[in-house]
């Protein structure tokens, strides 16, 4: 248990933080989630524009700090050549 002021005041912060980053975490994880049904039901618009829906949750997980920035890229690389690849 903390006992100085700082240690409980980050505590606290941390569990705040906390609730935070992992309602981000559900949007991210629900936003591909929509892609990945898009790509595997075989329509290309609807994964486009669940992409592109995708595409800002990412990038604001990558800026906040809850991704890392190369797995959100490599994330939005792999997704962008399966969309892309449905055309072939």
């Amino acid at each position: 248990m903390a006992h100085h002021a700082s240690a409980k005041k980050r505590i606290r912060r941390n569990a705040h933080r906390f609730e935070i980053n992992h309602a981000r975490m559900g949007r991210i994880r629900t936003s591909l989630k929509k892609v990945e049904v898009a790509i595997e039901a075989g329509d290309q618009a609807a994964a486009k524009d669940a992409f592109k829906l995708a595409m800002p949750e990412l990038m604001r997980g990558r800026t906040k700090g809850v991704l890392h920035a190369n797995t959100v890229s490599r994330k939005v690389s792999r997704l962008n050549a399966r969309i892309k690849a449905m055309a072939a």
